[in-house]
């Protein structure tokens, strides 16, 4: 069986049931906002540990540190800790959380577009446009965020 991005059995129909999607877009960016919170936080407690030379590279500091967080907080709960605050989840193609390879991914991916701002831009305005609410990044590995369900 193929499958396409516009079809993920394991996604729920956003016609049918659009609450999943509903205000997705704005939560991920609350999300992303607290998690490069977070990411700046662990990194200045992480400052003694360097002598505290990485003042002369905080932003790259905090760039590798939101990496791994991002990393691992999305392949132990398929969320960050900015998602779940916002109530909000991540599942790959089939309806399941995230493993590490597949979190990696998404990571990766969006780093790559944070890093050439106009994918970024491209990626929100697609976000806007697909019933799924899917980034570029989401649709290349077929991920979707939800609303997380009690």
């Amino acid at each position: 069986m193929t499958r396409t991005l516009a079809h993920s059995p394991g996604h729920p129909d956003p016609d049918r049931l659009p609450e999943f999607y509903r205000g997705v877009p704005g939560k991920r960016v609350i999300a992303w906002l607290l998690d490069w919170v977070v990411a700046s936080v662990i990194s200045a407690l992480l400052l003694p540990l360097t002598f505290f030379l990485g003042l002369f590279v905080f932003p790259v500091m905090v760039a590798v540190v939101g990496f791994f967080y991002r990393w691992s907080t999305l392949a132990g709960g398929s969320a960050t800790w900015g998602m779940r605050l916002m109530a909000a989840e991540l599942r790959d193609t089939e309806g399941l959380r995230l493993d590490g390879r597949t979190a990696f991914l998404h990571v990766a991916l969006h780093y790559g577009l944070l890093i050439v701002w106009p994918g970024l831009l491209g990626s929100g305005v697609v976000t806007l446009m697909t019933p799924k609410r899917q980034g570029l990044h989401d649709l290349v590995l077929g991920t979707v965020a939800l609303n997380r369900t009690l």
